[in-house]
């Protein structure tokens, strides 16, 4: 139990999860303005911003993943010059990290496309 000067009291937090503290806004101010970006489909259309959440198989995501820690990896070893493509790649790699995570947690492996 925990009492502030003013004689209110709380109980303890310590055991709580601290989203303040574990997720930058900074950083999701990024996520959110790349997935704004990609949000236009090639015909031109607008997906919802949660289409994602529909389901993708996860071997997809996998795929992804990979190619975009990859590209991350030569750019950083390779292509020091190429540094503004960071941004762009961490985001693609947290999306398809948070697209796995997400079917995990809804238990699920959505099917390929045939």
């Amino acid at each position: 139990m925990r009492q502030f000067e003013t004689g209110a009291t709380r109980d303890d937090d310590t055991e709580k999860l601290d989203f303040e503290g574990f997720i930058s806004p900074a950083a999701m101010l990024l996520f959110a303005q790349y997935m704004r970006e990609h949000r236009v489909q090639a015909d031109g259309s607008l997906r919802d911003s949660d289409n994602w959440q529909k389901g993708m198989p996860r071997r997809q995501y996998m795929k992804s993943l990979i190619r975009h820690v990859w590209e991350l990896w030569r750019i950083w070893r390779v292509v020091p010059e190429a540094e503004d493509k960071l941004v762009e790649l961490l985001c693609a790699i947290l999306f398809n990290v948070q697209g796995f995570l997400f079917e995990i947690t809804m238990g699920r492996d959505v099917e390929e496309d045939k």
